[in-house]
Formats: C-alpha cells, structure tokens, sequence
C-alpha cells in the first residue's frame, strides 16, 4: 500500500470514528517508524480503547510480518486496549481482526475476505460490543 493510500484510509477510518460522536480517536504520528510499538489509530469511548492496525487492499491477500503483528499486541497489552487490524477492501468496507484470528504464513500472517467475513467484524459490530 502507498503511503498516500494508507493516509487517506486511514483518514477515512478517524472519519468514521468520529462520525459516531461517541467515539474520539487519534492518528499515531510515525506509526510503522518507530522500533517502539505503536497503532495507526487509538480510539477510546471512554469505557474501551481500541487499538487499531490499519491496513487496504483491492483483493486477495494482504500480507503482514510478524512484526507488525507483535508491535499491535504489544502496545495494547501496554495500553489495557483491544487489538485489531483494522483491513479495508475495496468495494466491501472494513473488517476488524484480533491477531489471533489471522492465518499464519511462513514469513508473517495474511487476510483474505473469506477470512475477514469469517472472523472479523465489522465497524458497526467493533462500536457497540462490550470491552473483552
């Protein structure tokens, strides 16, 4: 993914957050950058926080290491947040995984639709449950 793409879906995600007026969030400036772990996007509504990877895709599989996996769960579990990868397909909206529901690989993890529909849940579904 571009950087420029991954702006704006990212963007389009702090939109949506924020659309709900029950849910603030911010941009983790150098996500990605840093040798310290830290989201793309956190998002709280005062009684959860959501700690949020975010990835986009046209189809297929989006792949992530190992790394990007470890730095999500390691930062929410500094945090007290929920873990997600939050995954955009086009045509299709997002879907939220926890990392313990990506298929391993070899060299990381991957996401399909198939597996995001499977597993995930959508936004609407990650606004309203209950704190794990």
């Amino acid at each position: 993914m571009s950087k420029k793409k991954g702006s704006r879906t990212e963007r389009e995600l702090i939109n949506m957050f924020w659309d709900t007026k029950k849910w603030a969030v911010v941009r983790s400036a150098g996500s990605g950058l840093s040798s310290n772990p830290n989201p793309d996007l956190i998002a709280s509504n005062g009684k959860r926080y959501v700690a949020v990877e975010c990835k986009s895709i046209k189809e297929g599989n989006k792949y992530l290491t190992e790394d990007d996996v470890e730095q999500i769960i390691e930062f929410s579990k500094l945090f007290s947040a929920e873990a997600y990868i939050g995954i955009r397909f086009n045509n299709e909206g997002w879907w939220f995984l926890r990392p313990e529901d990506l298929n391993k690989t070899p060299n990381g993890y991957s996401i399909t639709l198939d597996l995001a529909k499977e597993k995930g849940i959508s936004f609407e579904k990650l606004i309203k449950k209950e704190k794990i």
